[in-house]
């Protein structure tokens, strides 16, 4: 399982025995397994959550249905993650532009010579 800091240094794999809508599954990965039973977990309580929802007895369709459920959350929170990453590249554009100009030499008006000649 991918998963970013999940994953255990080198390439040591774990083997993880879940449960995931009621059958037991036998995991390999690289991701910490604490991690790999928290995906499970979750997993499995949106397929709960579906079927009760539904009232679905099938396994495979409520499994479907949170899959699709996880997608659409995983789409809206990279949406989500795009548009604030392009609100703060405008911000720091816009900042950077405004302490450029505040930085930026500005000419001083010219002091008349003082009446004693100096």
């Amino acid at each position: 399982m991918p998963g970013g800091s999940a994953v255990s240094e080198g390439t040591t794999k774990h083997t993880v025995t879940v449960r995931i809508a009621g059958e037991e599954h036998v995991l390999r990965s690289s991701a910490d397994p604490e991690y790999t039973r928290k995906c499970a977990a979750f997993l499995d309580e949106r397929i709960r959550e579906i079927r009760d929802f539904s009232g679905l007895v099938e396994n495979h369709r409520a499994v479907i249905l949170a899959a699709l459920a996880i997608t659409d959350q995983f789409f809206s929170a990279r949406e989500e993650l795009d548009r604030m990453r392009r609100e703060v590249t405008s911000r720091t554009t816009n900042l950077s532009r405004r302490i450029e100009e505040r930085m930026a030499p500005q000419e001083l008006p010219l002091l008349p010579p003082d009446d004693d000649g100096s």
